[in-house]
């Protein structure tokens, strides 16, 4: 079983709709599982239109909370606590968007009025897509350990390739460099890099490709939109070549990117977009590289 995730050094490249294709393309020769990574702000689920089978709750961490009966409203919690959750009055009270977790308060409070609560911070879902299976999330809004929830989006992904024999875990990672990068990128064989042309290229490329050359997982590239400017193409590819890192797919710019995503579809599936057909030559370029 192999595991691939798509990237990019920002949001906006074009990642998701790339992974929707290479999974429309792949799931006609293999079996193959799907995971959503990008649990903060997850569309693919949009493209693929699954059915949800299953929804279980993400417990992002915990919050304090101050009994009411047992406080005698020292003071000590407010003094040791950094982000200013502890709000006082009689009896003190602790903000939950402030709190971190950090249980500081706990292990401070002289009368132990305080404890500590695991909290609801998101759900994941199990769906069946005319794909594959899609393992994907939904992070509520200001929680934090988005990094933990894209680990356990990808482990049941992993898990039920292995369980069932996929030949292949498609991964829609998160944009950006931080920890749910990270998490997405762990133990995978491969990272496609998706990236546009525009001025800040090659930079937002240099960014993923360090995180993904400190993990160890080999990267190939793809220009999404290369025609609207050659010249930064070319910037894009001469930076490849020099790095040796392979560019597999310069991806024209096809106003039938927009008319597929209104209908739900991959851009795969309309046979005449010359988008479609870029996006197989690179699909056979990736499957080579595997």
């Amino acid at each position: 079983m192999k595991q691939i995730v798509i990237l990019s050094g920002k949001g906006g490249t074009g990642k998701t709709t790339v992974a929707a294709s290479l999974a429309h393309l792949a799931s006609l020769e293999m079996p193959v599982v799907l995971a959503d990574a990008d649990v903060d702000a997850a569309n693919l689920e949009l493209v693929l239109d699954p059915t949800r089978r299953e929804t279980h709750k993400f417990m992002g961490g915990q919050v304090a909370i101050i009994d009411s009966e047992t406080c005698t409203t020292c003071g000590r919690c407010a003094e040791v606590c950094r982000f200013d959750a502890v709000l006082p009055g009689t009896p003190y009270r602790i903000d939950p968007l402030a709190c971190e977790g950090c249980a500081s308060c706990f292990y401070q409070c002289p009368v132990e009025a305080i404890r500590m609560e695991e909290q609801q911070a998101g759900l994941w879902f199990r769906s069946d897509t005319r794909f594959g299976t899609l393992f994907h999330a939904h992070l509520f809004a200001g929680q934090e350990n988005s990094g933990k929830l894209v680990t356990m989006v990808k482990q049941q992904g992993r898990l039920l390739a292995l369980d069932t024999g996929a030949e292949l875990l498609l991964v829609d990672g998160p944009p950006g460099i931080g920890c749910p990068v990270i998490s997405a990128s762990a133990g995978a064989d491969m990272a496609l890099l998706v990236v546009e042309p525009t001025v800040s290229g090659v930079h937002d490329l240099e960014r993923v490709l360090a995180t993904t050359e400190h993990f160890g997982v080999p990267a190939l590239v793809a220009v999404n939109k290369a025609d609207l400017n050659l010249a930064n193409t070319a910037k894009i590819a001469s930076f490849c070549a020099g790095r040796d890192i392979p560019l597999v797919g310069q991806l024209p710019y096809d106003p039938i990117v927009t008319e597929a995503m209104v209908a739900g579809q991959p851009v795969t599936a309309v046979d005449h977009a010359p988008i479609a057909q870029a996006l197989r030559e690179m699909w056979a370029q990736i499957k080579e590289a595997l």
